[in-house]
């Protein structure tokens, strides 16, 4: 009897349905899928960097390097999915990111690269949580730092606008 193709995993989450947690949109939206997720706990996530970045433009366009602010928003993103998955009610919530701390840059990152974002919760409260995270590419660590995020109250945002 033929076995059945296996299906290609496609991740935990997938682009739509981080649509749906993320406010982030291009250009900013650096997630392309989860693929392990403990609530509370950790996540991994991939962003696909490739030659068309909007970034690549002017950084540097000669040597085109992955600005490292961009591998901490890429950090704080898959974060944030973990807190909307960790905390009661993520959809009356907007999450910022508050603080980094200890971040190092030990690798450029160049179109064509993939990157492997892991992200663990240190502390999480009801305000706020802190966060450690790693960013590879294949098995090589390219940056590391710890990313304070504080939850905002969409209500009281609403109301003083």
């Amino acid at each position: 009897m033929p076995q059945k193709p296996q299906q290609k995993n496609s991740g935990l989450l997938d682009i739509e349905k981080i649509l749906k947690i993320l406010p982030h949109r291009y250009p900013f939206l650096m997630i392309d899928r989860v693929v392990e997720m403990e609530k509370g706990k950790s996540i991994v996530a991939i962003k696909n960097v490739t030659y068309n970045e909007h970034f690549f433009q002017g950084h540097f366009p000669q040597q085109k390097v992955m600005p490292g602010v961009l591998l901490i928003e890429a950090l704080a993103q898959a974060g944030a999915i973990l807190i909307s998955h960790s905390i009661h009610e993520p959809e009356k919530v907007l999450i910022f990111m508050s603080k980094i701390d200890n971040v190092k840059f030990r690798k450029p990152v160049v179109p064509g690269d993939q990157l492997r974002l892991e992200a663990e919760i240190l502390k999480l409260k009801s305000k706020f949580s802190k966060m450690k995270g790693k960013v590879y590419v294949d098995e090589e660590l390219v940056a590391e730092g710890e990313v304070m995020a504080s939850f905002m109250n969409l209500e009281e945002l609403n109301e003083q606008k």
